[in-house]
């Protein structure tokens, strides 16, 4: 009992004694393993994959919580999608957004959360991570853009910080997507829409030797509905080799993705009332970017009836200039008493990122128990060559607020036991310990340094059932998210812009804490008692010792308050007939700060998402005719910590129609935004300065959804 209290109040701590963490993880391993019968033969696999497919009960038995599941292809096929990591949005409770160009990566909510980019949600495809950790324009950045929707062949997701294989940035959940390794057929798609919409897709799998190879060639372009044209140019490819299964074979993947784009970002919504700009208008023509994002990575796996070994590797080349302008002449006026220059600032990245994941399972029999017990080790390493932020004219830089260096790496360590206890009692325990290495070269001296730290984080699973097709679940666990390294070792504030007195350019600031403990808990139901419906309601709360916020003069985000979120979730999906697919979720949620000094004027949380609704129907039979249509509603958000100032909800409605005239021609109509609703895909409150005011105004500052557009798709195959 001793060392169970110990265990579970493990917190983050300067890393003093590396090998305490192991020492940690290899006592729960050697305690598991230590079970008498742990290693005879035959035992029961209890971990197979969760698929959500027309048996509405495919869940029941294996899911580990009410939160969890695994979409396959079938369920993406006649979804409308106006971006591409729109595909995350069948999360139930997920919901995807932009306030700037398409060539960045879109604005996450879920439980209660304004993810900014990425940060708490931790999204992996093929094995690779998307979230970039100390990233220039904000922490845990996950740009999805290079997703290509055609060739997802599956995607698991879990909510909450249950799961021991999953670390940083996942303590609101995470996405774990796969690509096909062989498709049904060849295929080209062209795609032409409104607004200068326009897209090319070729993909295949032939067979080569002993295995198929996958390849996919895509091409984008768009220029919007903004009076600034968008000018997106987008260029993506893929070549995967694989042999075998994914549970019994291998694979190897190259990826080239590079984009360019011009951006309409947020802008004051007086500015559009006093008739300076229109809805879809702009106030700094120059603002844009240009990315690219080169990666080889490769996968193995061997699957025999006692044990299940899995392996995979990665190398990616990633690099992103970004100019925004988010406050026009606040700084310039302040600083210089004029806006000659403007607020225009550049964002840099340069890094190559490089890890591996290797796991084992032992499928056992314990005593006519059936278990089965995972280790795992997990290690990444970011090289980054540059992470800047420069004060910028028309993409022009003139000044440098910070320029840095950092190796960043951790490696984890986890194990993970599950029983079957009883016919209707098993359980999950788990352990994670995770070390990190943060080492800063900054342009500014004082700000350079070296920081480790390490973390633990325990899980625990208990589920009961199932009784008349229903399971019910218990989950507890701790998780985590890293903080950026500049913040880790900052000693001096380097912004020459910020001419506040006591806190501005080159006074003293504390550093960030490296890892921040995240502490969640779970109550949960999943039934498929009606026949063809699967159902499940999850009661959550989570806890966190530091909140990240958007912080609008230089877009990136910054440490603050403890916060304590909690919700209800409610999912659906039902198949009334073979050919027709319903699926429904909605979700409540409320976020506050937990501790607040005097400045700020209340406990809400900035941008927390307070309440989401999802509905979609679509219908294929196989034969000529195929269609989806998806409401998706996206409730008010306080914008201020006093609940003074909120933004509005949204619903927006997409539909697709699909025509199959033979097996090798198909045509698709997309209609996005159907009812042409003037809606918010996104707003802030925060002070900006317009050339022609003489002082800072607090105001929203919004992005429009995109107003009705039409897509027609043409599908050739052969």
């Amino acid at each position: 009992m001793i060392r169970r209290a110990a265990l579970w109040s493990a917190t983050s701590t300067r890393l003093t004694n590396p090998a305490a963490g192991v020492q940690r993880l290899l006592a729960f391993a050697l305690a598991i393993s230590a079970i008498p019968g742990i290693a005879t033969a035959g035992g029961v696999q209890t971990l197979e994959v969760v698929e959500i497919t027309a048996k509405a009960d495919d869940l029941i038995g294996q899911a580990g919580t009410a939160s969890e599941g695994t979409v396959t292809a079938q369920q993406l096929e006649n979804r409308p999608l106006l971006r591409p990591a729109e595909v995350l949005e069948v999360v139930p409770g997920l919901i995807i957004s932009q306030h700037s160009g398409d060539g960045k990566a879109n604005q996450y909510y879920l439980r209660g959360f304004n993810l900014d980019h990425g940060t708490d949600f931790a999204t992996t495809l093929m094995g690779m991570p998307a979230n970039m950790p100390t990233h220039a324009h904000g922490q845990g950045y996950s740009d999805l853009q290079f997703l290509i929707p055609e060739l997802v062949e599956r995607m698991q997701y879990r909510k909450g910080p249950y799961a021991a294989n999953v670390g940083d940035f996942a303590t609101a959940g995470s996405a774990s997507i796969d690509y096909f390794r062989k498709l049904d057929s060849s295929f080209a798609d062209i795609t032409a829409g409104s607004y200068g919409y326009r897209r090319g897709l070729v993909a295949g799998s032939p067979q080569m030797g002993d295995g198929n190879l996958l390849y996919a060639l895509e091409w984008t372009e768009n220029q919007g509905p903004w009076t600034l044209p968008e000018d997106l140019g987008k260029l993506n490819g893929l070549l995967r080799y694989s042999q075998g299964t994914r549970d019994n074979g291998w694979s190897l993947a190259a990826m080239a993705y590079q984009a360019k784009w011009s951006s309409s970002d947020q802008v004051p919504q007086r500015a559009i009332d006093q008739g300076l700009i229109s809805r879809y208008g702009n106030l700094d023509p120059t603002d844009g970017g240009k990315t690219h994002r080169y990666s080889l990575s490769g996968e193995w796996s061997l699957k025999g009836d006692n044990r299940w070994t899995r392996a995979n590797a990665f190398m990616i080349d990633y690099d992103l200039n970004l100019w925004s302008n988010f406050t026009f002449c606040l700084s310039d006026i302040a600083l210089t008493g004029s806006c000659n220059r403007g607020d225009q600032f550049e964002q840099a990245d340069r890094r190559k990122v490089y890890g591996f994941n290797v796991a084992r399972t032992w499928y056992e029999d314990w005593l006519g128990k059936a278990a089965d017990f995972t280790l795992g080790v997990q290690s990444r390493y970011d090289d980054i060559g540059n992470v800047g932020l420069y004060a910028t004219t028309a993409r022009q830089r003139w000044g440098t607020v910070r320029q840095d260096k950092v190796k960043e790496g951790n490696l984890s360590l986890y194990g993970e036991s599950q029983v079957q206890w009883q016919e209707k009692f098993r359980s999950i325990l788990g352990l994670r310990e995770d070390f990190y290495s943060f080492d800063v070269t900054s342009n500014t001296p004082q700000n350079s340094g070296s920081v480790r730290a390490n973390i633990a984080s325990p899980k625990l699973a208990l589920i009961f059932g199932p009784w008349d097709k229903t399971e019910y679940y218990v989950n507890a666990g701790y998780g985590f998210h890293s903080n950026d390294a500049r913040g880790v070792t900052v000693k001096v504030n380097p912004d020459f812009r910020d001419t506040d007195p006591a806190t501005g350019f080159g006074k003293p600031a504390d550093p960030s804490t490296p890892l921040v403990r995240a502490k969640g808990y779970e109550l949960g139901v999943r039934s498929a008692i009606v026949p063809r419906l699967q159902t499940s309601l999850a009661l959550w709360r989570l806890d966190l010792a530091s909140e990240l916020v958007f912080a609008g003069d230089a877009g990136t985000t910054e440490p603050s308050f403890p916060s304590r979120r909690m919700g209800i979730e409610w999912a659906n999906y039902w198949t009334p007939a073979s050919a027709l697919t319903i699926d429904a979720d909605f979700a409540v949620s409320r976020a506050r700060y937990t501790t607040i000094d005097a400045t700020v004027p209340g406990d809400y949380i900035p941008g927390a998402i307070e309440k989401t609704a999802s509905i979609g129907v679509s219908y294929d039979d196989g034969a000529k005719w195929s269609g989806g249509v998806r409401l998706r509603y996206f409730g008010p958000r306080p914008l201020i910590e006093d609940n003074s100032v909120r933004s509005p909800s949204s619903t927006l409605v997409n539909l697709r129609i699909g025509y199959k005239a033979d097996r090798n021609l198909k045509l698709a109509l997309d209609v996005l935004n159907l009812f042409d609703r003037k809606v918010s895909d996104i707003d802030y409150y925060y002070a900006s300065q317009l050339r022609n005011e003489a002082t800072p105004v607090d105001d929203i500052h919004t992005h429009p959804s995109e107003p009705r557009s039409l897509r027609l798709s043409l599908r050739l195959g052969f």
